[in-house]
């Protein structure tokens, strides 16, 4: 009597993730652990979980800067006579600046002296840097005062150094980079997990202007405008765009110590 072989049987099994421990495989018919196997580094690379979040912020600083110049004329038909009335008029002008406290470092003055038909024309000015809007207020409204309509008096300018121009941009980005972060946070929390590390930080788009967009109209008439327009006019703002990509972990249990 001949024995009829069998067929060959065939076994599918399901390959579970790392994660799904709780879950089971069937293998003809019975019931099996799971089924691990190791991964290759492709598969180790997309196993890793991430959330990919964009940050924005816009910061603004005033100008830290502002100058002044005033300027000191006289025409004498004598070049001595000329000299003396300036020079007297420039001594009392930087003496009153040293007495307020302003450093020397901060007070350039250039003097012109030139030939004007048959007269000596001597011209001389005094160009101030302030930190202090304060201060600089009160010192012009002194010199206005204490001096005769010959001393004229600019409108201050103000503006920024090139070192606070780039600690705006830096802080734009850092505040940026804060809000990618908070918001990653906050994904993390909603769906029970931890959020890790850093993996990728990418500024994509930084912009700058200065003033608002509705004063430019009025750029034109700055001698017209008060010192707080000025102020805010050259007001400095930056606004800084990231990505970032962060590592997401399952939340860690608490191990109980018997």
């Amino acid at each position: 009597m001949s024995l009829q072989q069998a067929p060959p049987s065939r076994v599918f099994v399901e390959l579970v993730p790392w994660a799904d421990r709780g879950r089971e495989n069937v293998v003809s018919g019975e019931t099996l652990p799971g089924v691990r196997r190791p991964l290759s580094s492709t598969q180790t690379q997309t196993a890793t979980r991430e959330v990919h979040v964009s940050g924005t912020a816009e910061v603004s600083a005033g100008p830290d800067r502002a100058q002044v110049a005033v300027r000191v004329s006289s025409t004498k038909e004598a070049a001595a006579e000329a000299k003396k009335s300036v020079c007297r008029r420039l001594d009392y002008i930087t003496q009153s600046l040293q007495q307020r406290g302003l450093q020397t470092e901060n007070v350039t003055v250039t003097k012109d002296f030139r030939r004007v038909e048959n007269a000596f024309h001597m011209e001389a000015e005094v160009c101030i840097t302030f930190t202090e809007f304060g201060k600089m207020q009160n010192i012009c409204n002194f010199l206005v005062e204490k001096l005769d309509s010959s001393v004229v008096i600019s409108p201050p300018q103000f503006y920024h150094t090139p070192g606070s121009v780039e600690n705006l941009r830096r802080q734009a980005c850092l505040v940026a980079v804060e809000n990618a972060w908070r918001k990653a946070q906050e994904v993390c929390d909603l769906v029970g997990q931890t959020l890790g590390k850093p993996l990728l930080i990418k500024e994509e788009e930084t912009k700058e202007w200065e003033g608002q967009v509705d004063d430019r109209q009025s750029s034109g008439l700055s001698n017209s405008l008060t010192i707080q327009q000025k102020i805010k006019n050259a007001t400095m703002h930056a606004a800084s765009k990231v990505f970032v990509t962060f590592e997401v972990k399952g939340k860690e249990r608490k191990r109980k110590y018997l």
